[in-house]
């Protein structure tokens, strides 16, 4: 689901950045906003019970696809520190979700 949310949450900003940034027809924005508002519920689907800490990791996440985003469909290479701060973040993510909690 973390995924799944990425791709609607970094999708629609991408839409309406192409939009304000780039001229883009304002139906690029409208459409980034319903995935950016579909990313929200989306949100909501995940297994782990407490709001706060689901965020917090799918933080991490959203940085790594951020990353991929700009690699893949932006042309942006992701340089050493990128992969390092990536490589961090989804360390981070892993302690917050799989800690052993009572």
């Amino acid at each position: 689901m973390f995924i799944v949310a990425g791709i609607a949450e970094i999708g629609g900003g991408y839409l309406v950045w192409l939009w304000l940034r780039e001229g883009k027809p304002f139906y690029w924005g409208i459409g980034g906003g319903l995935a950016l508002a579909i990313y929200g519920v989306i949100a909501t689907f995940q297994s782990f019970p407490s709001f706060g800490r689901v965020y917090a990791a799918y933080g991490g996440v959203f940085i790594v696809l951020s990353v991929l985003w700009g690699w893949g469909v932006d042309k942006k290479t992701p340089d050493f520190y990128d992969w390092i701060g990536a490589g961090i973040c989804i360390i981070g993510v892993s302690v917050m979700l799989f800690a052993p909690r009572q």
